[in-house]
């Protein structure tokens, strides 16, 4: 069942991921030319900032989510209402908390943009993004439930729909008024009705929910969600701190309109991350409930399976942005919107160590092991901001990225690999650490020999861009299976698409 699900929500987070990437990157295209760079600066500085906001959650969702595991497990109807109950009321708290915080925030907007734009009404566009945030922590704790039952599927057709009509109003909205204003109301309007879509879905699935009768948690399962979210609270602080102090940084020294340019590689990796991420998401609740009944030698032998994968995936992804970055941008939206190349090879370092910590991620938070690393993130989010400042002002934009990759290098990199295996499947730490320097490997040669065979092409026409594309496509994957096609994980791996193929 666990595999029938996990199969079930990544196909259809996939299919929706990539349904939602063609409608947004279709959206972007028409925002771009009609409103230009500078209102794309405005879109990713407030975003950035309404994510700082967002540490009023604290991991509360994390924590909570994680508690749910187990009792889902067992179909313990009680506790699930009870644990229910706490997560509605820390999340309307978080909701007007994080709205009172916007406000406050609301005269100091100026301070954070250098070269101010000339964009009328900033603070109502401010606005409007902070309700469309607050909107969300009134109605998602009840998708969590979704997700953490197995069936997060529902919640991605759900999302499809709305995103699907979102999307089409608003770029008729764009071409008929050319109003950022309504472009973001419309936003707002349909953040509103998916949430409330997702929240009565939900009571149809576990009416049980909706039963007068108050259930209460227990003393040690509160016990254990109150120290998980005083664990979780680092995480959020430090993870939203490095994510998203990079727009900031360089909207303050540099200037809103390079945010704007550097908002378009966002927004390419935010399609990426949200394909990649759709695999990774489907795969959590199920693995929450393998680490639940099921012994640390089967946990970790599904781990190394899913460390496969992981670097398979992010490391072909990271090949191809490599090599199609600027062609791709050039040919998109002209030369004017490119960065430098050695930007460039910084933003895409960045992904692939991001990216290789997926399963990680994923092991640590269902082990609830997050309590056991609850310091790092503040070292992490110190280092960065320091070293992004100081790197900044010598190297302009790049030390911004620079700074990120050198905080996860010094942080993330080694302690969460370490805490998993000490802690959770109490083997020796060297075996990650061979394997994870044989996937960098494997994945540098492979963009070496990639990028060698895409020097042939020395235009940026559709036709020279496409041709980049198919050597992405075929070298790398090729050099991956011809190094590993012998080994359990990609037998595997194999064994599995063989069998949904079939299907």
């Amino acid at each position: 069942m666990r595999t029938e699900n996990s199969i079930k929500n990544t196909a259809y987070g996939l299919i929706g991921q990539l349904f939602s990437t063609v409608l947004g990157f279709v959206s972007r295209t028409l925002f771009i030319y009609i409103l230009g760079a500078n209102y794309l600066g405005v879109n990713g500085l407030f975003g950035n900032i309404l994510s700082m906001l967002s540490l009023a959650e604290l991991g509360v969702g994390s924590a909570i989510t994680y508690s749910m595991y187990k009792p889902l497990a067992e179909k313990n109807k009680r506790k699930i209402k009870a644990i229910m109950g706490l997560y509605a009321t820390a999340y309307r708290i978080i909701g007007c908390v994080v709205a009172i915080l916007g406000l406050i925030l609301l005269p100091f907007l100026n301070y954070l943009i250098k070269d101010k734009p000339n964009i009328p009404n900033l603070k109502i566009i401010y606005l409007l993004f902070l309700t469309n945030s607050v909107i969300t922590y009134f109605f998602a704790y009840k998708s969590a439930l979704i997700m953490a039952d197995q069936k997060n599927y529902i919640n991605t057709i759900n999302q499809v729909r709305y995103t699907f009509v979102q999307n089409i109003i608003q770029m008729i909205v764009l071409l008929v008024t050319k109003n950022y204003l309504l472009y973001l109301g419309v936003q707002v309007i349909f953040s509103f009705l998916l949430n409330f879509s997702i929240s009565r879905k939900a009571d149809k699935m576990y009416p049980y929910l909706k039963h007068h009768k108050r259930e209460y948690i227990d003393k040690e399962t509160k016990r254990d969600i109150f120290k998980n979210t005083g664990a979780m609270m680092s995480h959020k602080v430090g993870g939203v701190i490095v994510s998203s102090t990079d727009n900031i940084l360089i909207s303050g020294f540099v200037g809103v309109y390079w945010v704007g340019l550097y908002s378009n590689y966002v927004m390419i990796i935010g399609m990426l991350n949200g394909i990649l991420g759709q695999v990774f998401t489907a795969l959590t609740a199920s693995i929450g409930n393998l680490n639940a009944i099921e012994s640390n030698e089967k946990s970790h032998e599904v781990f190394n399976i899913l460390f496969f994968m992981n670097f398979w995936l992010y490391g072909f992804c990271s090949i191809a942005l490599l090599v199609l970055f600027n062609p791709f941008i050039k040919m998109w939206i002209g030369y004017k919107y490119i960065m430098d190349d050695y930007v460039v090879i910084m933003i895409v370092l960045n992904f692939f160590v991001m990216g290789m910590r997926q399963t990680l991620l994923m092991y640590n938070t269902t082990l609830g092991l997050f309590w056991n690393y609850r310091f790092k993130p503040w070292f992490e989010a110190l280092i960065n901001l320091v070293i992004s400042i100081i790197l900044l002002k010598k190297f302009g934009i790049a030390g911004v990225f620079l700074g990120t990759l050198i905080s996860t290098m010094t942080t993330s990199f080694w302690v969460e690999p370490y805490v998993l295996y000490k802690r959770g499947f109490q083997k020796p730490l060297r075996t990650f650490f061979i394997k994870y320097m044989c996937y960098t490997l494997v994945t540098l040669g492979a963009a070496l020999i990639t990028l060698l065979a895409c020097s042939m092409f020395t235009t940026y026409t559709i036709l020279s861009v496409a041709g980049r594309g198919v050597f992405c496509l075929i070298i790398p994957n090729v050099i991956f299976a011809g190094i590993y096609f012998k080994t359990k994980e990609f037998k595997h791996l194999q064994g599995i698409v063989e069998g949904i193929m079939h299907k």
